[in-house]
């Protein structure tokens, strides 16, 4: 028999007017988007919010190695002499070729002679050969600044020790910039990457949530170690071919892990995609940041503990959304049935309980309107 025929039409709309969990219908979206706008405050940009409700079930975290745990500037090592010119005058010559190019190993290279105090001598004339190195003419002498392919095309031959300096580079992971003076090969640069100053904080931050970090680089085993080492990170790929980033992580996904991918250059678009949730920097390249879920803004990795301590509160609210959704009907039903509660009774609750539902929705950002992004 119908609730209409055993108790009458009050109760029965009193029952109707509960709508037991239909606040959710507004509940939902209206967090999801207030946690959008908090994290935008603080530099963090969410192109899907379903992936807030992802963050939660993330087990798994792995980092593209170069661009992402590394600077994009790198850092001058060892000076090599080749020649009879001491390393102030091969760096003091380097710096001054370099001094007006835009790119990191340039400003890598000024900055070290700044922080020598050298002075610069004056240029007599420059050609950049884009992809290559620069030509300048200084006191009289060619200088060249670039790559080995640049010395070759000078006709500026590479010795046997340059060769085996060449060789230790590319097994550690470095750069070389080569300084050839007229028609001689005068030193060489190390180019050390610098790995980036929040990393440590981050990976610890994330050993301690119990999530299983890993590393996929294109480098050689050995630096590729040594960054995992240094980082405390237990897992590592080493010499990974592109194309091959993205079956890493569909691997790791099909083992039922819930990954992760934080990414930056272009080959890691296809793995970006393959992840559950996928995250890129601000100045990465166009594939990356046009494929990852979110972006850091502030170009570093420093959001990322705050984006998952976010999505924290967010299930938490979620959570307390659905109990103010759905207490309030089951009291006004129970009361129907066994305290004879009216129409009044019964809207009152369903009041109170939106009341309270929108109240929930609309604290965090009352909680974080004055907040600033954190630094470090």
């Amino acid at each position: 028999m119908s609730l209409f025929a055993k108790m009458g039409p009050v109760p029965a709309l009193t029952v109707l007017w509960s709508e037991l969990g239909s606040n959710m219908i507004y509940a939902g979206p209206l967090t999801i988007l207030s946690y959008l706008q908090i994290l935008s405050r603080h530099g963090i940009l969410v192109k899907d919010g379903r992936v807030l409700e992802s963050l939660r079930q993330v087990d798994t975290v792995v980092f593209d190695k170069t661009g992402t745990l590394t600077l994009e500037q790198p850092t001058v090592g060892q000076i090599h002499r080749l020649g009879d010119w001491d390393e102030n005058t091969l760096l003091g010559y380097a710096a001054a070729a370099e001094y007006r190019q835009p790119h990191p190993i340039a400003k890598a290279i000024v900055d070290k002679a700044a922080s020598k105090n050298l002075e610069l001598p004056d240029l007599d004339e420059a050609s950049y050969e884009v992809g290559y190195g620069i030509k300048v003419l200084i006191d009289g002498q060619l200088i060249r600044v670039g790559s080995g392919r640049f010395m070759s095309r000078e006709g500026i031959e590479l010795p046997e020790v340059a060769q085996n300096i060449q060789a230790q580079a590319e097994e550690m992971g470095f750069s070389l910039i080569y300084i050839g003076i007229d028609q001689q090969l005068g030193g060489i640069l190390e180019m050390h990457p610098n790995i980036r100053p929040e990393a440590v904080e981050i990976i610890h931050f994330l050993k301690q949530r119990g999530m299983k970090l890993y590393i996929i680089s294109g480098d050689h085993e050995h630096p590729t170690r040594r960054m995992a080492e240094t980082l405390d990170i237990d897992h590592y790929f080493a010499e990974v071919l592109p194309e091959n980033k993205a079956k890493l992580v569909k691997e790791l996904c099909e083992e039922g892990r819930f990954v992760c991918f934080i990414g930056d250059g272009i080959n890691d678009a296809i793995a970006l995609k393959s992840a559950q949730v996928s995250i890129s920097l601000k100045g990465a390249s166009t594939a990356a940041t046009d494929t990852a879920q979110i972006i850091f803004m502030d170009g570093t990795l420093n959001h990322l503990e705050q984006l998952f301590q976010l999505a924290d509160e967010f299930e938490k609210t979620m959570h307390t959304n659905f109990i103010t959704t759905i207490v309030p009907g089951v009291i006004c039903i129970g009361g129907v049935y066994f305290l004879h509660f009216g129409i009044a009774m019964g809207m009152g609750l369903y009041y109170v309980g939106s009341a309270v539902g929108l109240s929930n929705i609309l604290w965090p950002l009352v909680k974080y309107q004055d907040d600033k992004p954190k630094s470090r």
